[in-house]
């Protein structure tokens, strides 16, 4: 039976640096993928910006709903960044090295970054929850201090996560090979080709990042239920079609978003394949937080009309 050592004997003498292996393009097409890629982040980037400064410039969008909003703009931005610009780089230069720190700090932002967002999408739901099924008491259930709780367990929890699954990952040994089957360092093509016993990392991730994902999930969707429950109940057809209206955009997001996370990090580790995987990985790392300004503001009339004002501002 393999030992695992701690961090910084064995991988520092076996391994000092990794190389991701990316996509498997022919080089002619290279330009071309990176001049995608390059268009998909800087409408990532824009978008995203764009969110956060409406919430900050129109009194009509200081809300706890936009609150958390705001804040989910910026984990997309950080989250989209530990990964686009390597990708980029490799593209551009074809330098697909990154070192054994550099591996390890991308994997913990990334994880922290992705944990922290399924809980804010949790707080998201909670605050729907409150606003729809108890209209009454949403100041009080909804309060500053309570937003910016569920932001610092959002963040918290993200980190510890993040914290157990990075150290169990890179205290493994990687003495067979350096190669990456992946465009980012993430845990299960890391766990793949290590040489020492995984058996504990990925009941960890299965068991632990898995179950706290599911439970998150769950309580999703359970507060949508009592959503749906509250709505049918109201008299009027306009009343139910604006109360819908405010959760079509969460649910949207949440159904993207966790479902591309499930796939990757739940699947038992025998059904895993690099190129689904890949491919997969493109969608919540990349793609997700491109679409989520617009799926938040496409479907959403006060968004759309603090666009118009600040419009009439600038014109003006």
């Amino acid at each position: 039976m393999d030992i695992i050592e701690p961090l910084g004997r064995q991988n520092q003498t076996s391994v000092t640096e990794f190389v991701l292996l990316g996509f498997s393009v022919d080089p002619k097409k290279k330009s071309l993928l990176f001049a995608l890629g390059l268009l998909v982040y800087l409408l990532t980037l824009v978008g995203n910006l764009a969110i956060i400064t409406l919430i900050q410039i129109d009194q009509c969008l200081q809300t706890p709903m936009y609150f958390l909003l705001g804040n989910l703009s910026f984990i997309e931005i950080c989250y989209t960044s530990t990964t686009a610009p390597k990708v980029l780089w490799d593209l551009l230069l074809g330098d697909r090295t990154i070192s054994f720190v550099g591996c390890a700090l991308q994997l913990y932002f990334f994880v922290t970054l992705g944990g922290t967002e399924c809980v804010l999408l949790l707080a998201m739901a909670y605050d729907r929850y409150a606003a729809i099924c108890h209209p009454l008491r949403y100041t009080l259930l909804m309060s500053q201090e309570i937003c910016w709780g569920l932001l610092a367990c959002s963040w918290a929890l993200g980190n510890f996560n993040s914290l157990v699954n990075t150290a169990l990952v890179f205290s493994l040994n990687f003495c067979h090979s350096n190669e990456i089957d992946h465009f980012f360092c993430d845990i299960p093509p890391l766990l793949q080709f290590s040489c020492s016993d995984t058996s504990v990392s990925r009941l960890v991730t299965f068991n632990f990042s898995g179950g706290n994902m599911i439970v998150a999930f769950r309580l999703i969707l359970l507060s949508y239920i009592l959503i749906v429950s509250s709505v049918l109940k109201t008299h009027t057809a306009q009343g139910r079609i604006k109360a819908f209206s405010t959760c079509v955009s969460h649910l949207t997001v949440v159904s993207i978003f966790y479902g591309t996370l499930m796939y990757t990090y739940i699947r038992p580790s025998s059904s895993h394949s690099m190129e689904q995987d890949r491919l997969v990985a493109v969608l919540y790392a990349i793609i997700t937080p491109m679409l989520n300004p617009l799926i938040y503001s496409l479907r959403n009339k006060e968004v759309q009309g603090a666009v118009q004002r600040a419009l009439s501002k600038y014109r003006g």
